[in-house]
């Protein structure tokens, strides 16, 4: 299927199949034209096709976020080819670790996806949304980082700086009619719950259809809406 340029394209790096599969089947039932980004393309085709064989359209591209420069490169790429009018940052490493013991490689590593990756992101794809005076950007935040427990150290590390680095991309384009925002998930994602990854894809839609005189930097999502 041939997109029509007034299409509207949204970019969701960090595809799994929980959250991120459910961002994109929002975004695509909502008329946007779709690219999935992540490092894994086998696991991108896999989710590419269960899109597709629910009619929507769907693009991928492999962007590795354990690679700042790479990724840099990559997005950089990927934005000769799409102007997307939202992009959602969504890639994260969840894994039990000690910030005492952990390989100091490893802290990069996960810091890296965890943070510094919406960064680059945003460097990348703000500055048409800045031009064009209108756009939405949206990263995936977590409550690891108000009560950070040492058994889960570098989720709470980058979900701190995510935040941060969100709030401050906020305060900068706001008044430029570029949304920014973080949804921070205050709780376990489960299927069939009121914590169900479809209902936080909600909040993110939400998030971007809302007027301009109601934007803030973090909107939590407890399962209580």
């Amino acid at each position: 299927m041939t997109d029509s340029p007034s299409t509207p394209q949204a970019l969701i790096v960090g595809v799994g199949p929980g959250l991120g599969l459910s961002l994109a089947r929002k975004f695509g039932n909502e008329g946007f034209a779709l690219t999935i980004a992540g490092r894994s393309e086998q696991k991108l085709a896999e989710f590419a096709t269960q899109l597709r064989s629910e009619g929507l359209r769907v693009d991928t591209a492999i962007a590795d976020a354990a690679d700042p420069k790479g990724f840099q490169a990559s997005l950089q790429e990927l934005a000769g080819k799409i102007t997307p009018s939202v992009v959602v940052y969504n890639a994260a490493i969840v894994a039990s670790d000690n910030i005492l013991t952990s390989d100091i490689d490893y802290l990069i590593t996960n810091y890296n996806i965890d943070a510094l990756g919406a960064i680059i992101a945003a460097q990348v794809f703000t500055p048409a949304m800045r031009h064009a005076g209108t756009g939405t950007f949206l990263t995936s935040g977590g409550y690891a980082y108000i009560d950070p427990y040492p058994a889960y150290a570098t989720i709470a590390l980058g979900k701190g700086g995510l935040r941060v680095a969100t709030v401050l991309i906020h305060k900068e384009l706001k008044d430029e009619g570029v949304h920014v925002a973080s949804v921070t998930i205050a709780g376990g994602i489960e299927p069939g719950t009121a914590m169900a990854p479809e209902l936080i894809a909600d909040t993110f839609w939400e998030l971007h259809t809302q007027p301009a005189d109601e934007w803030t930097a973090e909107t939590v999502f407890d399962g209580t809406k």
